[in-house]
């Protein structure tokens, strides 16, 4: 293990071993391997959007030993996806790439102004599936938010001890928020310390925007100019409010976007000092001779390799 990984992981010393095991497992998986960066492909788009709109520009991704197969041969540092996914085609996979479980899900069946994610798997489900991480999505913003709390603080309670590291998707949205403030900068920085108050080893955030949606922060913003021009200064601005860093932050691949815009967020990501992305759309989407070729970009651009 490398003096990087061992930096990192000093962040978690409250942690159990087990836990830092698996952000370690995690750490040193893949091609970015040792760097401190991850890129994670997620798939729990057909429970969240529905299977034609997640998988028919690529039909392969219906079968989920695809995603396994695609995230093993480019290298990432983990695949995430929701309990059915793992089941259907973790015995072909064995210890070939670390899993995270996704433990709550939501659907769009139902056009919810404040939603509410289902516990659809637990901490028992995530290890005998030999899991290193669950992961639990949260709605700031959401007048549902406070039971989300209390839910993923019991669910990161009985993972941690069983040695098992807590991913948070923390993602604005409800009623009390506009759709642009969803990803306005102090929006997106809150969700960041949310997340990392409530337990979080891993954050997974959404890119910020320049807006800032809420007027007493505002405030704050222009009394203390606080940079946030370009989306480098912003991502800063988004780890800075993880505990100053001490938080692993990945940024959200969103939907399916042009490549040099994937690429330049990516830039902007690692220039900003972010851990790297979780991608998912924008790779299973793609046949995957070209998904190969584009993650392979991401991961150049975050080993520098590529600039």
């Amino acid at each position: 293990m490398n003096d990087r990984i061992r930096e990192i992981l000093s962040w978690y010393a409250s942690e159990n071993p087990g836990v830092r095991t698996n952000l370690a497992r995690m750490l040193n998986h893949g091609r970015l391997a040792g760097t401190g960066k991850m890129v994670i492909l997620p798939v729990d788009q057909g429970f969240e959007h529905g299977p034609a709109r997640s998988f028919a520009p690529n039909p392969a991704g219906y079968d989920a030993r695809y995603h396994f197969q695609l995230a093993i041969e480019a290298g990432c540092n983990a695949y995430a996806a929701p309990l059915g996914s793992l089941e259907a085609g973790v015995s072909d996979f064995v210890g070939e790439v670390p899993l995270i479980l996704k433990a709550n899900n939501h659907d769009v069946l139902n056009d919810e102004k404040d939603p509410i994610s289902a516990v659809t798997s637990g901490v028992e489900d995530a290890l005998r599936l030999g899991c290193c991480a669950i992961g639990f999505t949260i709605y700031p913003g959401s007048a549902e938010r406070v039971h989300m709390y209390e839910q993923l603080r019991d669910m990161a309670l009985e993972a941690k001890s069983a040695g098992l590291a807590v991913v948070v998707w923390s993602y604005p949205r409800g009623s009390s928020l506009s759709k642009e403030g969803e990803t306005a900068i102090d929006v997106v920085a809150y969700a960041a310390q949310i997340a990392a108050q409530l337990g979080a080893d891993i954050i997974k955030v959404k890119l910020p925007s320049a807006k800032i949606e809420l007027p007493e922060a505002r405030k704050v913003y222009e009394k203390y100019d606080i940079p946030l021009s370009t989306l480098a200064d912003r991502v800063q601005h988004v780890i800075q409010s993880a505990f100053a860093g001490r938080r692993i932050v990945i940024f959200s691949g969103g939907a399916a976007a042009a490549d040099e815009q994937v690429f330049a967020e990516a830039r902007a990501i690692r220039d900003g000092g972010g851990s790297g992305s979780i991608i998912g759309r924008n790779s299973f989407q793609r046949k995957k001779e070209d998904a190969l070729k584009f993650l392979n970009t991401i991961m150049g651009i975050y080993e520098g390799a590529i600039q």
